[in-house]
């Protein structure tokens, strides 16, 4: 049964690339829907077995077959699930799914061709991706880390005739490749120290020593190993890539930020938890980089006007949150977020898709305004999942963002809370800017500029033009909310953004936050079981080993799950507080007083300008990496290398060639005298010789 997970979607894949020319739009959607279906009901029923079995034995494993055989190497292709992964082939098959079938009205202008290869890469990024996910090992999770990466490059470049995505395609590419190479050199510092790329196996050893005082082998696997995940996950330095992703279809972006490839990175530090554990100062560094990459974005998020890019940001604002949970040890956190940012990221990408199909292909929100009673669906949608993101109470995203920055408090990462606190209140301004300048206050006329006046910087590229057959509406002015296929897609979303969060419902308010206790088994090292008072998982005893986790003395702070009700309600308050402060600051700046907005940017105007332009770090980046690169590769690589050298002796070798057949040419005169000479002669010298010797 864990076979049929990535394999329905790879026949999908391989119908649609065969046959898709010859197919109907509706069955080439439809064999397209129907295997992520079919992925849907399988990973359910697997999911149904897995419960069935008690909590610390739950693991079902399928070796599919032999693969690399090499002296004392043996990796089968094995396919394993359990809690953890349980979790994401719901996640990816449930919402990748839903995108499925959104994507059959949104991309029903494309050609056939077109819509069948769409499909086709659709299908094959969820086989890759779920590959990743029930990979039992090293080597065969990266079969599915590299796919995905190649899948990426595909569909975002989708439109490959627009310069913009094209270069949004290889940039993708490029900056995975970096990650990739850590990814894989990592894999053989594991195999070097425990002689096996077993993720079980490696647990098991790695549970059985104590964790690095000092940085040395697992701290340097673990550390090439994140270096992976700031590339798929886009963190800092390798996430220049997400942002330019939007440049795909919208359900790409959907797809790619919320389901597959960027929690890929988040889910393989989970999948290693053991292993991270004992490095400490790895654990350091990756809630470090995952904090300031939310910061970062966060600012970046607040200025920006194509309405795909600040859903981007958000997505790497939201996944620094992510690696901070891992980072202070929580990753049961972690991987609660994860889940429940599915939910109503999907929704986000997928409602700004929706404005963007309605308004024939704008993106730009500062020519947007008004679409509240024009598009109710879409917005009210729309509104939930910016409430969810926001973290407001009583919605998925406040139990799963709570539940971080708890645990980073209790932890005693009091600055890294401070932070992701601010990085929370910038998620509510942002996403509440977007709401209140796309559906509320009146519709920019069509064509004015004096809205785009933005202190002299120019749209970026694809803002406020439609592709014929891409992201186009209707003809004509009347708007027209979603059509069918993507309202009811849009709404089961924002029931699942509301919904999603209450299986993590913490103890103080009178829940037993059932995805931890079902997470746990896969953090622990195969034989621990689980102990300690108030049902502490192991991985939170294990996050008492990173430094400033250590248990406090009276008067210091708890251990998560220690109890201290009154400290995580008063934590929880602080959180409320501020989402609902980051909505009240946007609507004062973007619905109630614009002008005072615009006040600000202007007293402000070199910050403006910098968070405008991200920081100018993909100029830093081309400036330091690109261009340098291409001046030794045209200087040094191909005139000296390429040109000199190889065609040097290529062409050397056919000048000489040439000048040993011009002197061999002169033997062919084609005279029978001459011949006959050359054999008189040949004849005396011969004899001549003899008579001599």
């Amino acid at each position: 049964m864990l076979l049929l997970i990535p394999l329905l979607p790879f026949l999908g894949f391989l119908i649609n690339l065969a046959l898709g020319r010859r197919l109907s739009k509706g069955v080439s959607g439809g064999v397209a829907c129907a295997a992520m279906l079919g992925a849907l009901l399988a990973a359910a029923s697997s999911v149904w077995s897995l419960l069935q079995m008690p909590p610390d034995a739950r693991g079902i494993v399928q070796q599919v077959a032999p693969w690399m055989e090499s002296g004392t190497l043996s990796v089968p292709f094995t396919l394993r699930l359990d809690p953890l992964a349980a979790v994401m082939v719901l996640v990816v098959t449930g919402i990748g799914f839903l995108i499925h079938v959104y994507s059959t009205a949104y991309m029903h202008e494309e050609r056939g061709s077109e819509y069948a290869r769409y499909f086709s890469y659709l299908n094959l990024f969820a086989a890759f991706m779920l590959v990743l996910v029930l990979g039992a090992s090293f080597p065969v999770m990266f079969v599915g880390w590299e796919g995905v990466g190649l899948c990426s490059y595909l569909l975002i470049g989708f439109w490959f005739t627009k310069q913009s995505a094209s270069d949004a395609g290889k940039k993708a590419f490029i900056v995975n490749r970096i990650g990739d190479f850590g990814f894989l050199v990592g894999m053989f510092v594991v195999w070097s120290q425990f002689g096996s790329l077993d993720f079980q196996d490696v647990a098991r050893q790695a549970g059985q020593l104590p964790p690095e005082a000092t940085f040395g082998a697992t701290s340097l696997a673990t550390l090439l190993l994140f270096l992976g995940a700031t590339g798929k996950s886009a963190q800092i330095p390798l996430y220049v890539w997400l942002p330019d992703a939007m440049e795909g279809p919208t359900p790409v972006s959907a797809l790619i930020h919320a389901a597959t490839m960027v929690t890929a990175g988040v889910y393989m530090i989970g999948r290693n938890a053991v292993l991270f554990s004992h490095a400490p100062e790895t654990l350091a560094l990756v809630a470090a980089v995952g904090v300031a990459t939310a910061l970062m974005a966060g600012t970046i998020g607040l200025v920006q006007n194509d309405i795909k890019r600040v859903l981007a940001y958000s997505t790497v604002s939201q996944l620094g949150l992510m690696f901070v949970a891992m980072g202070v040890g929580a990753f049961a956190a972690g991987i609660f977020h994860l889940y429940t940012h599915a939910f109503f990221k999907a929704l986000l990408f997928l409602g700004s898709g929706a404005v963007i199909h309605a308004l024939a292909g704008e993106q730009d929100i500062r020519r947007m305004g008004g679409l509240r009673k024009e598009l109710p669906v879409t917005y009210w949608t729309f509104l939930i999942g910016a409430l969810a993101i926001s973290g407001v109470p009583l919605l998925s995203g406040f139990f799963s963002k709570d539940e971080i920055l708890w645990k980073s408090y209790s932890g005693g990462h009091t600055l890294v809370w401070a932070v992701a606190v601010v990085a929370s209140l910038l998620t509510a301004i942002y996403m509440f800017r977007l709401v209140f300048l796309t559906f509320h206050g009146e519709r920019a006329s069509a064509g004015s500029e004096h809205a785009l006046a933005d202190h002299g910087h120019a749209a970026s590229p694809g803002h406020g033009h439609a592709v014929a057959g891409h992201d186009r509406a209707s003809e004509g002015g009347h708007l027209h909310d979603a059509p069918p296929a993507m309202a009811i897609v849009l709404v089961v979303l924002a029931v699942g953004s509301v919904a999603a969060g209450y299986v993590g419902v913490p103890a103080v308010l009178g829940g037993s936050n059932h995805i931890e206790h079902f997470l746990a088994p896969s953090f622990a090292a195969p034989g621990v079981e689980e102990s300690g008072e108030h049902g502490a998982s192991p991985a939170e005893a294990r996050a008492e080993m990173v430094p400033g986790n250590e248990a406090k003395g009276e008067g210091g702070h708890e251990p998560a799950g220690s109890g201290d009700h009154g400290a995580e309600l008063g934590l929880m308050a602080v959180s409320s507080g501020i989402a609902l402060a980051g909505i009240g600051i946007a609507a004062y700046f973007f619905l109630r007083n614009k002008d005072a907005a615009g006040r600000v940017a202007a007293r402000f105007a070199g910050a403006h300008r910098v968070l405008l332009n991200k920081y100018y770090v993909d100029e830093f980046y081309n400036a330091v990496i690109v261009q340098p690169i291409k001046r030794v590769s045209d200087r040094a690589l191909w005139r000296v290398v390429d040109a000199g050298v190889i065609d040097g002796a290529v062409n050397g070798a056919g000048s000489f060639v040439n000048g040993a057949s011009a002197i061999l040419r002169r033997l062919q005169t084609g005279s029978m005298r001459a011949y006959a000479l050359s054999v008189f002669v040949g004849v005396v010298l011969i004899l001549g010789y003899y008579v001599w010797r």
